[in-house]
């Protein structure tokens, strides 16, 4: 499927955002009320601004507001009001953070869940489709909810060595090789969950199967059209490989150097670590579009 970049940019910013507020909520960070406004500020920062794209790829961006009106049935509703829900009680949790100083754990549990299930959220908007078999065969809740925490570690424990809390950075290379294996687990599957694997082909698309052997004796279209642009979208195999590599290397691989060499030098290293982290895993997301086989492309003879 053809990829959004509003998507991608969505996906990856919101989801470190919320990651950030998940780590924060759990009570990781030094208690001090700088630390909780910088902070604080990133995670609400972060997540309003990747919240506020996801309304970029509409037609109708000014209609977005719909979206909070179907929670009982649409699971994109059901994320934007567990956002909006996460960011109101974080916001309060950090107010009182900040000018108290101390940290109402109640409320920064009640946060962190929330954010959570909005992740989960977000990750069923693709892994309900039973159209996109690489998206609702393979563990993509699971995928999604490992990289915002993951994400948020990274962020979290950057902070906190910058601040002089230097004890759980060990957390950081641990966190980034548990999502390098869950992205390879993730590959994996999807490679094996293509348009066929939930028993789809052209002859089920047509419904000619029981006449014999089905195949396109011509093209429905003799140009383009928003269906091919869209669902039949095909990256190429050597751009591919090669976005792919970049998200391995950059997402996990050197971040997973940076994060050795901070632990015997200095925290500010975790700055560039988490830079490569999030370039690496837009790579990595672009692929989960542009990836996608949809079973629409089937009745123009793609297999």
């Amino acid at each position: 499927m053809h990829p959004a970049p509003s998507l991608v940019f969505f996906t990856v910013l919101s989801g470190l955002g919320l990651g950030l507020i998940i780590s924060l909520g759990f009570g990781y960070g030094p208690k001090e009320q700088v630390f909780a406004l910088v902070a604080s500020f990133l995670a609400l920062g972060v997540t309003g601004l990747g919240g506020s794209l996801s309304v970029l790829h509409l037609a109708n961006p000014k209609n977005a507001w719909r979206a909070f009106s179907q929670w009982r049935s649409s699971w994109l509703s059901r994320e934007a009001c567990l956002m909006l829900a996460t960011l109101g009680l974080f916001a309060v949790y950090a107010l009182l953070w900040v000018v108290t100083g101390e940290r109402w754990w109640g409320l920064g549990y009640l946060a962190a869940v929330l954010a959570l299930s909005t992740v989960y959220a977000t990750a069923m908007i693709y892994a309900q489709l039973k159209t996109v078999p690489s998206w609702s065969v393979t563990p993509t809740p699971a995928l999604f909810l490992i990289l915002s925490i993951t994400g948020g570690i990274v962020t979290c424990r950057m902070l906190q060595g910058i601040f002089g809390d230097s004890a759980t950075l060990w957390h950081v290379p641990l966190a980034i090789a548990v999502a390098a294996g869950a992205s390879i687990w993730w590959t994996t599957q999807a490679a094996g969950a293509g348009r066929t694997a939930t028993g789809s082909t052209i002859a089920s698309a047509t419904g000619l199967g029981r006449q014999g052997q089905v195949r396109l004796f011509e093209g429905p279209h003799t140009g383009s059209n928003y269906l091919l642009d869209e669902m039949a979208f095909k990256v190429g195999r050597k751009r591919a490989y090669e976005l792919r590599r970049f998200g391995a290397l950059a997402g996990f691989v050197l971040p997973l150097i940076l994060a050795i060499i901070a632990l015997i030098t200095t925290s500010w290293v975790l700055v560039l670590a988490l830079i490569c982290h999030i370039s690496g895993v837009m790579a990595l997301r672009w692929l989960f579009f542009a990836e996608a086989e949809h079973v629409q492309a089937l009745y123009y003879g793609q297999e």
